[in-house]
């Protein structure tokens, strides 16, 4: 029996949060170590992953099988493709940085009770909602991973609920009060969308028999399994609903900037650049593998919702006031772009949509966790009161510079790569969209360069004189991400050559060839 590698890679962290926790509640430093080396054990698995998987070879790799619940055909049933490879060491990179990023964010003030135990419990809850969402990204048993989709709903709330931003405007039980709307929009819009999943995995199995994916998908293909066309289509809307949510997708958005905003930038790193891309990543693997005529119904509607989400998130970054939130805007305008890309069905559109799910969690962790340092030394989330700061901190200054032009996808950066393939692909079938989604682009452009002049430029404003530079700890954690965007912004070969043979078989799920191009080469 060969080693469980995914099993292993999901299930040290699980065990790490465990450790964590049982830390002794004086020794906070200990807890934070080691959280720190089991999220370092997981990356070490998860490049071991990354390496063992044939980007050539069969579509799930590396796949295990075990029964879990026999009575009703529900087993324990793992197995990546190029896609899952790709955000499972996307997920794996980024928490390291998340705890260093941390550090102090949970240290209590003012507190002496050794019996209060707030470090252990957030850097614990972290490790836990790693372990569920790299578990999501393998799970090819629909049921194990609706269990997944919706468990890691509960230490996510905790991490928004209890451990929130300390720059608030108002005093402690406004902040209080804050965090916990937060926390309860973010649960109760969750839960909403996967109850409706819910409904549609029990309707899944009555129809399939069985949750095993690759055998639904086989069958499918094969014509042994026929879907009524009414059942297909709602089914397919019963999973995208909670999709749609967890990505956020506009009108179902409203939670993430909330979420975000009441969060410590680590948290909200975790938020956006982690946990919602579980919601884009099953779009693909369940949306469009399960109900492929669905997919193609309902297309041209959700382009719709895209490019609502793509101009409606930019125009409200413009106008926001509050450094994380106009960031967590600028993510439900990015958020929109992936889903265009998705179902454009092109597989220009479906590689960047999965390039733009890596590289928006690499630049918006630069983005957020640059933009956390600031907040900390301030101690205020509003544009206003800052100014001048590249006059007294050129370093944080200039990281910030490189997280918005990265934002803005830059040539050069890595998101550029992606916005361009998915504007591709989607000109390709829908020129009309292609056009509107161009308008996203110039309002990033617009609120990152505007946010970058009002709190870095002009005179130096006397609360922030005194500003220390980035400190070797915070230098740690951003310099890695902005080598990132940079190599994938001009060789981001080694992340197409595992994603394109992934999209092949996910094109091949939906029955769609490449648009052939109005004007022929010349002979």
């Amino acid at each position: 029996m060969s080693f469980p590698l995914l099993t292993a890679t999901a299930a040290l962290p699980a065990i790490g949060a465990v450790v964590t926790a049982a830390v002794p509640a004086a020794r906070r430093t200990a807890a934070k170590w080691t959280a720190l080396l089991f999220s370092l054990g997981t990356l070490a698995l998860a490049a071991a992953v990354l390496v063992r998987f044939d980007p050539g070879g069969e579509r799930y790799q590396l796949t295990e099988s075990h029964a879990w619940i026999g009575d009703f055909g529900v087993r324990y049933e793992l197995g990546v493709d190029g896609i899952g490879v790709a955000l499972l060491a996307l997920t794996a990179l980024l928490v390291p940085f998340v705890i260093l990023a941390g550090w102090h964010d949970a240290d209590p003030q003012g507190a002496t009770s050794k019996r209060w135990r707030p470090t252990q419990g957030f850097f614990a809850l972290i490790l836990m909602v790693e372990a569920m969402v790299i578990l999501s990204f393998e799970a090819t048993d629909v049921f194990l991973f609706y269990v997944l989709f919706e468990a890691m709903l509960i230490p996510m709330y905790f991490l928004i609920g209890g451990f929130g931003d300390r720059a608030h405007a108002g005093g402690d039980d406004r902040a209080a009060a804050q965090r916990s709307y937060a926390a309860v929009k973010f649960l109760l819009y969750n839960l909403a969308g996967g109850l409706i999943m819910l409904a549609a995995v029990v309707g899944l199995y009555v129809v399939a028999g069985n949750f095993s994916l690759p055998e639904i998908a086989a069958a499918r293909a094969s014509g042994e399994l026929d879907m009524a066309t009414d059942t297909e289509r709602l089914l397919f809307l019963g999973f995208f609903f909670a999709f749609a949510v967890k990505a956020p997708l506009w009108p179902l958005h409203t939670w993430l900037p909330n979420a975000m905003g009441e969060s410590t930038a680590p948290v909200a790193v975790l938020i956006t650049a982690v946990v919602d891309k579980v919601g884009t990543f099953a779009m693909l693997r369940f949306c469009l593998g399960l109900f492929p005529e669905a997919s193609k119904w309902a297309t041209p509607v959700i382009i719709v919702l895209a490019l609502v989400s793509i101009v409606y998130g930019a125009l409200l970054a413009v106008g926001q006031r509050d450094i994380k939130r106009l960031i967590a805007y600028a993510s439900i305008s990015h958020f929109g772009f992936i889903v265009l890309g998705i179902f454009a069905m092109t597989s220009q559109g479906q590689s960047g949509a999965t390039l733009y799910m890596v590289n928006h969690g690499i630049s918006t962790a630069a983005l957020m966790l640059v933009a956390g340092f600031l907040i900390s030394r301030r101690g205020s989330r509003l544009i206003a009161d800052y100014g001048g700061v590249q006059k007294v901190a050129p370093v944080l200054a200039g990281t910030f510079l490189v997280g918005g032009l990265a934002t803005l996808s830059l040539p050069g950066l890595a998101p550029f790569v992606s916005e361009f393939l998915v504007l591709v692909g989607t000109f390709a079938r829908y020129p009309a969209a292609g056009v509107v989604a161009t308008t996203g682009i110039v309002l990033a452009a617009l609120y990152t360069l505007v946010l970058y002049q009002r709190t870095m430029t002009g005179p130096v404003k006397e609360e922030v004189r005194a500003m220390p530079d980035l400190r070797p700890r915070e230098l740690a954690v951003i310099a890695p991400l902005i080598a990132l965007l940079l190599f994938l912004g001009v060789y981001p070969k080694p992340l197409t050559d595992i994603v394109n043979p992934a999209v092949r078989h996910t094109m091949s799920d939906v029955q769609q060839k490449d648009p052939r191009p109005d004007v022929e080469a010349a002979k």
